[in-house]
């Protein structure tokens, strides 16, 4: 029997562990935190997810937000909607990871919560995993810790080294905002995406541009100077109750690109690549990462011809396949955002050119699996 660590216990773990278990595979998800907690999330999925979700029973059975509508306005306000083809549904990360957290213990998974990796090797064909103090084998480990760990400074990963000049920054709020609605938002230097979750609240999250915030201090100043230009912005923070005592903030987010396998470790989620928030499909893309991921894993365990070449070699390449032109697009896509022209630009091709504008928007979506 393989032992297979996880480290990282979000949406690309989760799915992978539970996916495992179906086939009879026990791991070990090894996660920093304790469930259920807040991410930095735009928190909306594309509908591409529901097949996969209902036939492996971890679609949640609460009411959801149904989203149909994408608003984009520029800098100053002008805006325009288009119809989403595929659409998706809002749910937080809090909800969610909690429901998939419940449901892999349900099937027998192991987890060290609170637990942080300190440091991984790789030698004659095994893992060394050092967490909390504890020495822990593997022969095989996920990376699914997100966005950015010390992991990935640990192991020298090109990205690492560059300087992300963006944050991002995210509340919780009540609000009159529409159910079927996502919106995104243009102000100086970044965008606001905003849709409704679970329980009639509204995400609101924001990437902006760190040079910009150094200028100002504060992020309620930063807000005040910046994102209040744009007056659709403007009226959400003067018309919303706050939820959160402060707002949850990531700082040096990158979108260069990673690889899915690095030193033998196999990466889900956006511990392999991020596509830009704008596109809203990070979470639909971790769980499909996490799809794909354990099916090669799955048959490592079971066929002894399926060696961990050959495991690492069709990852890449499925990886590849399914994403890199979707994460390509969207870094494309994000040149149009975050200054006046550009984002006037943008909602004047979603004005005039809607069939053009339509399937950009379509090509940033994946298809149902």
């Amino acid at each position: 029997m393989k032992r297979i660590i996880i480290i990282g216990g979000g949406l690309g773990g989760l799915v992978t562990a539970i996916q495992l278990s179906h086939y009879g595979i026990p791991c070990l998800v090894i996660e920093k935190n304790e469930y259920p907690f807040h991410r930095v999330c735009g928190e909306y999925i594309s509908n591409e997810v529901i097949p996969f979700l209902k036939s492996n029973n971890l679609l949640p059975q609460i009411l959801l937000p149904q989203i149909s509508r994408f608003r984009l306005s520029s800098v100053n306000g002008r805006y325009a909607d288009l119809k989403l083809d595929l659409g998706g549904f809002g749910v937080s990360r809090f909800f969610f990871d909690h429901h998939l957290y419940q449901y892999a213990l349900s099937r027998g998974v192991k987890f060290l919560l609170n637990t942080s990796v300190d440091a991984l090797s790789f030698q004659e064909e095994k893992f060394m995993v050092d967490a909390n103090g504890k020495s822990l084998e593997a022969d095989l480990i996920v990376g699914a810790f997100g966005k950015r760990s010390k992991l990935d400074a640990q192991l020298s990963r090109p990205f690492i080294k560059k300087r992300s000049p963006f944050l991002a920054i995210k509340y919780h709020i009540k609000t009159d905002f529409p159910n079927d609605l996502i919106a995104l938002h243009n102000f100086k230097g970044g965008y606001c995406g905003i849709s409704n979750i679970e329980n009639g609240i509204t995400n609101l999250c924001y990437l902006a541009n760190r040079k910009d915030f150094r200028q100002v201090g504060e992020i309620k100043d930063f807000e005040r100077e910046i994102l209040f230009k744009n007056p659709l912005l403007k009226y959400i923070f003067m018309n919303s109750e706050f939820i959160f005592r402060k707002p949850l903030v990531i700082n040096e987010i990158s979108f260069e690109t990673k690889m899915p396998v690095e030193q033998h470790i196999l990466m889900a989620g956006d511990a392999a690549g991020m596509i830009t928030p704008l596109c809203g499909n990070g979470m639909a893309m971790a769980i499909h990462s996490a799809k794909i991921l354990s099916e090669a894993i799955i048959r490592y365990c079971k066929d002894p011809s399926y060696t961990r070449d050959k495991l690492e070699a069709h990852y890449r390449e499925e990886w590849r396949r399914k994403f890199a032109s979707r994460i390509w697009l969207g870094r494309q896509m994000q040149q149009l955002f975050g200054n006046h022209i550009m984002s006037t630009m943008s909602v004047n091709l979603a004005l005039h050119f809607r069939p053009i504008a339509s399937l950009l928007v379509r090509n940033s979506h994946g298809k149902t699996f």
